[in-house]
């Protein structure tokens, strides 16, 4: 009997600890590394830990992936580093002084910016974490210039003479405090939230904000709390990775370690605090390995990416309510909705809408014929970032399926048309209905893990597949049939010439609104109920009968159709597919555009790419371009959460119930749900 209760005993603490067992395992069997390397592997994989429990911390309170986390450790990191190496104080000052000011920092950038979306969308917060994300980074850079000095990749003395070699590698103090606090550290966060009052009302908070409000918790103050508590770990990952590797360059996480923190988020269920630690530690490791016994890092993203899906799809759906509850936080605010037919057939409403499509028309019209010809060619690569919103408008906005990595998708439509074109002689116009089905084919198989995944995990997923397909399965070192010569635009049908910048311009905008115009018949098709019911109510949905499984790929399929069109016409703009024009950066930069614009209509997608592109390429005044980086954008969520296309309909609301009190009409503006264009 004892035995029995023993073995049940292991096999529950054995079970959180399993994915990183097994990825521990495929690291010991395919990626051998000498005990030094093993060891310091352990170290780097304990500070992408810390983030990575920082991370899960935020979204066990806000519900939200924080892309700050390790931009909230960079400042008071940097100010220590300042204080140890350029002033000569004591190693235990500098960190104190770090530490205390990790504290402050975390308060503030919640109490400041955090606090103000705490009603909106998590999309819209989400994004303003990346503007954060960009501030804290600049702050970080001015620190070290009260010393006149750069402290990228300075290191931090060991505090202690202490040193251990082992084969080829010289372990010092650094290392050893890493291998001692990032464990503790870990430990009592975990400690503070299981055994203190104050960490089970954190976790009271987190399991439901709404009625811990309404049993008098404060729940605004926990937020806070966690906040801190993130920016103290945070500041322990640089602070440690100052003395073992130096002061990060430019920003503080670069793109391998934000997917493997992110890739154990996801293997922890967001919130499975030991599982998350002990996954991140594992995923270092198995980084490690690839990268010593590999000929590129550049396999890393795959194998990785490999691993959280088997992860993933090997583990239960979750039965508790925070599980099942996936859309009603990141559900998307100010949906467009159509004005009343009583109003829409006013004279006055009338002229106003075709107004404004004459308005539209001229604008597009005299564009070549106003600007340069470098001004044409950015008006047209407005053109086809707004055929990338619409996908994204129709997986994110209507399926409610999250897509951080949608330029994986644009990047694989690009290829595919720039084969066609340059090296079998497609007509371009079959060379896109070509890289359509590629976008699609590809979206399709992404988005099978979408019948057991949603919300954040499908996010991470589509993530990491951006970064597979430009690190590894679109480059030319690793397959032979990437399109790498100069692509020319041959004429349409053998007959049309496109080659000039105006004539291009003319296509692009031709194919946009064949788009625009074919997705809004699918959004009022059958199809396009079906989809937006699924990501209304799943459960009511399928109690109607309708297919769950292949509306969700279909909505997949359709949006990264869309984006292979998107990629076709981008790689024939530039004249050649380079495959660094798709990187990750650039797929948060189109979702940010999205949000921006709003999700909620097609018309979103194309005041988003309009704003971030036209603020970047098309404004000169520089006290204005700061409009177009993520602080900038963080500004203009702050005013508008709901995106420029809310502010479109609410002056399009506010004008038609002005004409329709002058005509005695009732306003109906929010009756039907049907979305405007």
């Amino acid at each position: 009997m004892k035995g029995t209760q023993l073995t049940r005993s292991l096999r529950h603490s054995l079970v959180p600890l399993s994915p990183a067992i097994a990825l521990v395992a495929v690291q010991l069997i395919f990626f051998g590394l000498p005990a030094g390397a093993w060891i310091r592997a352990v170290v780097i994989g304990l500070l992408t830990a810390l983030l990575a429990v920082g991370m899960a911390l935020v979204y066990r309170a806000n519900r939200v992936l924080n892309f700050s986390q390790a931009d909230l450790g960079f400042v008071p990191a940097t100010l220590s580093v300042g204080l140890i190496v350029f002033n000569g104080l004591p190693y235990l000052f500098g960190f104190g002084v770090g530490l205390v000011g990790s504290l402050v920092l975390g308060a503030i950038v919640e109490l400041a910016i955090v606090r103000r979306f705490v009603r909106s969308p998590r999309l819209v917060l989400t994004v303003a974490t990346l503007g954060i994300t960009q501030l804290l980074t600049v702050l970080a850079l001015l620190v070290p210039k009260m010393w006149g000095k750069v402290a990228a990749s300075q290191r931090i003395n060991p505090p202690i003479d202490w040193k251990l070699t082992i084969g080829t590698f010289i372990l010092n103090a650094n290392d050893l405090i890493a291998l001692i606090v990032a464990p503790l550290a870990m430990i009592a966060v975990g400690l503070f939230l299981s055994k203190t009052t104050l960490g089970t009302a954190v976790r009271a908070a987190a399991e439901r904000s709404d009625r811990a409000a309404l049993l008098g918790i404060p729940v605004g103050w926990l937020s806070t709390v966690v906040w801190m508590l993130a920016s103290v770990l945070s500041f322990l990952a640089l602070f440690l990775r100052a003395g073992i590797l130096g002061v990060p360059i430019g920003g503080a996480l670069s793109i391998s370690n934000l997917i493997l923190a992110l890739a154990a988020l996801v293997i922890g269920r967001l919130r499975n605090l030991p599982t998350i630690a002990a996954a991140a530690v594992a995923l270092g490791i198995l980084e490690y390995g690839i990268q010593w016994n590999a000929d590129s890092p550049l396999l890393v993203a795959p194998f990785v990416g490999a691993a959280v899906m088997v992860a993933l799809l090997l583990q239960r759906r979750g039965t508790t309510r925070l599980d099942q509850d996936t859309t009603a936080s990141w559900r998307l605010a100010d949906e467009v909705r159509s004005l009343s037919v009583e109003v829409r057939r006013l004279p006055l409403v009338r002229l106003l809408r075709w107004g404004v499509f004459a308005l539209i028309g001229a604008a597009v019209f005299v564009i070549p014929i106003l600007l340069r010809t470098d001004q044409v060619i950015k008006v047209s690569a407005i053109f086809i970032y707004s055929i990338i919103g619409v996908s994204l408008v129709v997986l994110t906005g209507w399926a409610g399926q999250i897509s951080l990595g949608q330029v994986g998708f644009v990047a694989i439509g690009a290829a595919v048309s720039a084969k066609c074109t340059s090296q079998w002689n497609i007509d371009l116009s079959l060379s896109l209905v070509i890289a359509a089905v590629a976008g699609g084919v590809a979206a399709f198989i992404v988005g099978i893990p979408a019948l057991r995944l949603r919300g954040l995990y499908l996010a991470v997923v589509t993530l990491v597949f951006a970064l597979s397909v430009t690190e590894w399965f679109l480059n030319d070192r690793f397959f032979s049939w990437i399109p790498n010569s100069r692509i020319k635009r041959h004429p349409l049908f053998g007959r049309i010439n496109i080659d000039t910048p105006t004539r291009f311009y003319v296509y692009t905008l031709i194919v946009l609104a064949i788009v625009f115009v074919a997705v809004r018949g699918i959004r009022h098709s059958r199809t396009g109920r079906a989809i937006l019911a699924l990501r209304d109510n799943e459960k009511a949905a399928q109690a109607y009968a309708v297919p769950v499984i292949w509306v969700k790929l279909t909505a997949f399929t359709i949006s990264g159709a869309v984006a292979g069109v998107a990629g076709g016409l981008y790689t024939h703009l530039n004249y050649s597919f380079d495959i660094s024009s798709y990187n990750v950066g650039r797929s948060l930069e189109v979702f940010t555009a999205s949000i921006v614009g709003g999700l909620g209509s097609l018309f979103g997608a194309v005041l988003g790419a309009a704003y971030l592109r036209g603020m970047e390429w098309f404004v000169t005044a520089d006290e204005w371009r700061f409009l177009s980086t993520a602080v900038g954008v963080l500004f203009v969520l702050l005013a508008l959460p709901g995106g420029l296309g809310a502010l479109v309909i609410r002056i399009r609301d506010d004008l038609s119930q002005r004409i329709a009190k002058r005509h005695a009409i009732k306003h109906k503006a929010l009756e039907h749900q049907e979305d405007v264009s």
